[in-house]
């Protein structure tokens, strides 16, 4: 039997762990042990417990430990008070699991300036001032586990998602940044492509599919990815209603010429193209080794 993948003495920081991807990922991490810190939006609902006291109630109810934290990751000071939360009451940091999210869906015609930024300042900015009040600490630990969260619509874009795929293919970016940069340090950075029915996608799928696409199906790779025998770094994740897959950014062989002129390229644009010859441009990188 292979031996269980625990968290014992590992805290955990998840964001958007109020429902849907967050919850489930919170729940999973605390159930191998973890000590979690919960993060969600300060809105409590029926009952005058925000989400990630919800949250954190379940949690406890089943043995483990989580503390939550309310308050919106795009704020500019969230990351840094959600970083203190962790530190106040477990004196550390091992985890930190990047999920909050919105949307604002319109077409790019007609989307607004506000629409733009409240996307890309809880996808983006949210995850990068997180990650960077963190960073910090894991240095000096010599140890962490960095999650991003991009999409589909970041890596290969959605009609009406403009804002939205533009803040996921920016994740993309601060996810392999984070990798080259941590890794000497212990840190390795990775990158989650979800795909759940959660209250902010549930309604644009099929009712068929929600049970297929449980978020519990997704965080057993965000489970991995944080574990401390995770032996990868800088790289795409694929989860989707129990498939995972390795997401990549290749480079064709293309066409040479030192005095190409737009002709050339108009000529040779077929070869350009020609995906049956092709490498990994981040893997010629050589990521320092730990």
């Amino acid at each position: 039997m292979t031996e269980e993948l625990r968290f014992d003495d590992r805290v955990a920081i998840v964001t958007g762990a109020g429902g849907g991807l967050g919850r489930a990922h919170a729940l999973l991490l605390a159930s191998r042990g973890a000590k979690v810190v919960v993060n969600d939006i300060d809105r409590p609902g029926t009952d005058g417990r925000t989400p990630a006291a919800v949250v954190c109630a379940e949690i406890e109810a089943a043995g483990g430990t989580a503390v939550p934290v309310d308050v919106s990751v795009a704020a500019p000071a969230a990351g840094a008070a959600v970083v203190q939360s962790a530190l106040d009451a477990f004196g550390r940091i091992d985890i930190i699991v990047n999920n909050a999210g919105i949307v604002r869906d319109r077409s790019f015609a007609k989307m607004s300036e506000q629409e733009i930024t409240e996307v890309l300042d809880v996808h983006l900015l949210g995850s990068l001032r997180l990650t960077q009040a963190a960073w910090p600490h894991l240095v000096q630990a010599g140890y962490g586990r960095v999650i991003v969260t991009t999409s589909v619509a970041g890596l290969f874009g959605n009609f009406g998602q403009a804002n939205y795929s533009s803040a996921k293919a920016g994740l993309v970016g601060l996810g392999r940044t984070l990798a080259i940069e941590g890794a000497r340090k212990g840190i390795k950075v990775n990158i989650i492509s979800p795909g759940a029915a959660t209250p902010m996608t549930a309604a644009q799928l099929p009712e068929e599919m929600h049970e297929a696409m449980s978020p519990d199906r997704v965080s057993t790779m965000v489970g991995y990815l944080a574990h401390e025998t995770c032996s990868v770094t800088g790289e795409i994740f694929f989860a989707v209603a129990g498939r995972y897959a390795r997401d990549i950014i290749i480079e064709t062989e293309g066409y040479t010429n030192t005095e190409a002129t737009i002709e050339d390229i108009a000529a040779n644009l077929e070869q350009i193209m020609d995906t049956r010859h092709w490498s990994i441009p981040s893997e010629s990188l050589a990521l320092p080794q730990v």
